[in-house]
């Protein structure tokens, strides 16, 4: 994981996961984010809060709120049920 990656409330972070940059800051991740393993964030992205990125995908592109995303290059499939792996939420009250 790089140093200038910003990691939200409540993420989980599996397995050979990847947080980097070459060049720029790294990812910023929002709450209540599942992050499946080998998974590869590269360079400066944004992912959104609630969101569940699916194992093995690589994310290049900004991931909104409330989203599904998967594939390589990873892309939102759906906004139904995202971060369904996270059981204990984290909100502001």
């Amino acid at each position: 994981m790089n140093s200038t990656a910003v990691i939200g409330n409540n993420v989980n972070l599996s397995q050979f996961t990847t947080i980097g940059s070459n060049s720029e800051n790294a990812a910023t991740v929002g709450n209540n984010v599942y992050i499946g393993p080998s998974v590869c964030i590269v360079e400066n992205v944004q992912i959104g809060s609630n969101v569940t990125i699916g194992a093995g995908s690589v994310v290049i592109k900004d991931i909104p709120d409330n989203a599904t995303a998967v594939g390589n290059y990873a892309r939102v499939v759906n906004y139904s049920n995202p971060g369904k792996f996270i059981v204990n939420r984290w909100s502001i009250e």
